[in-house]
């Protein structure tokens, strides 16, 4: 039999009265207002779904652009009203008869591919632009066996480092192998062995840079944030401080930032650059890649129309890559690296339950020292509860 559960939502009305009360300035909404608690009736679990209890998720940056709506209005075109909700981490209370890869008491992760191609590379995301996809910011979910992982409680990471990953690793390890196979078609390793690659911002990026780092790189994390760029230091991953350049709002930063980049490299400048917030910091990445290099970004970024010399870089040999997410078996691959090499950033504080809306306020913000988790059960199960 269905339930009836808490589950958090963003409605096309609440999206339109937030932007009206500070008159389309973005900087101004206050997202708590726009994500809020609803009661969601889940379906019956049919023969290969699973219902799981869900025991923490982590804020993810595609729902705060669902709730302010600057890309696209994602809640006006899933019919005004959306449940949201990438990444999670749950607890399986129940299976269906011809579930095989799950049993009560498994300890499960989700993946976000809502629609894989003939390729496997989704063509919609799950709880976002997939139609009639319900997300996991909610107390428990009914999924398809097909949605989800085992979790891997032995890879020594705590359960919030855990809960950090599902979406995040998987679009780190796909942003990399791409972008390192296009630079690999252009130089080979025989021609330099050794690359300098230059992540900015978040999440993702410091995800990207591990892998760089753990296959020989020279990685640099360019942050504003000084607790997540301690963290990458003493992985090895030399830290530069965004806000010395202005977060790159004239082109004099962007020379200064131009000038410290070159000092970094030796002159070599960045072969690789992750890219993840696109607006702000597009002109800056393109300007510290070195001849030949590759700009990967994901599909979130603040801008969607971007202007760029394209003789410039034709010259330079640049390529501009633009990934959205991985494919099913790559999730997996993604998930054998917790622990080994994804060892994610944690926000000092893990929210509770009722508290999501302020988490995601405070990502607006950008006031977090890490990624930030919410808590959403009470009591956990035994098999975790020494995790955390």
């Amino acid at each position: 039999m269905g339930s009836t559960v808490k589950a958090y939502a963003i409605t096309a009305d609440a999206v339109a009265a937030e932007r009206k009360r500070v008159n389309d300035d973005l900087e101004q909404v206050d997202i708590a207002k726009v994500v809020r608690l609803e009661d969601l009736d889940l379906r019956d679990v049919g023969p290969r779904d699973v219902r799981l209890r869900i025991l923490a998720v982590s804020a993810e940056h595609n729902i705060n652009h669902a709730a302010l709506a600057d890309t696209v209005n994602i809640a006006e075109a899933r019919g005004g009203r959306m449940f949201p909700g990438n990444s999670a981490l749950g607890e399986v209370v129940e299976v269906g008869t011809e579930v095989d890869k799950f049993k009560v008491g498994d300890i499960a992760i989700t993946h976000c591919n809502g629609d894989p191609d003939r390729f496997g590379f989704p063509l919609r995301i799950w709880a976002y632009d997939m139609p009639e996809s319900v997300g996991w910011y909610a107390e428990e979910a009914v999924v398809e066996e097909w949605q989800l992982l085992q979790a891997p409680l032995d890879c020594g990471l705590n359960l919030w480092e855990m809960a950090a990953l599902p979406l995040r690793a998987p679009t780190a390890y796909h942003m990399w192998r791409r972008a390192l196979g296009i630079f690999r078609v252009k130089v080979t390793r025989e021609q330099l062995a050794t690359v300098n690659v230059l992540g900015f911002g978040g999440g993702v990026s410091e995800l990207f840079l591990m892998l760089a780092k753990s296959e020989g790189h020279n990685a640099y994390f360019c942050s504003g944030s000084p607790e997540r760029r301690a963290a990458l230091e003493e992985m090895g991953i030399v830290g530069i401080d965004q806000k010395e350049y202005n977060r790159f709002a004239e082109r004099g930063d962007v020379s200064r930032f131009r000038n410290t980049v070159r000092d970094l490299t030796g002159g070599a400048d960045m072969h690789i650059v992750c890219d993840m917030l696109r607006g702000p910091v597009f002109g800056a990445g393109l300007a510290v890649a070195a001849r030949g290099g590759v700009n990967v970004s994901a599909g979130w970024q603040l801008s969607q129309v971007l202007e760029y010399n394209s003789a410039l870089l034709s010259v330079k040999q640049i390529t501009l890559d633009h990934t959205h997410y991985e494919t099913l078996p790559g999730c997996a691959a993604a998930t054998e690296l917790y622990g080994r090499v994804f060892k994610p950033t944690i926000h000092e504080e893990i929210y509770p339950f009722e508290d999501l809306g302020r988490a995601f306020e405070e990502m607006h913000r950008n006031t977090q020292t890490g990624i930030p988790i919410i808590r959403v059960a009470d009591e956990l199960p035994d098999s975790v509860k020494h995790l955390t």
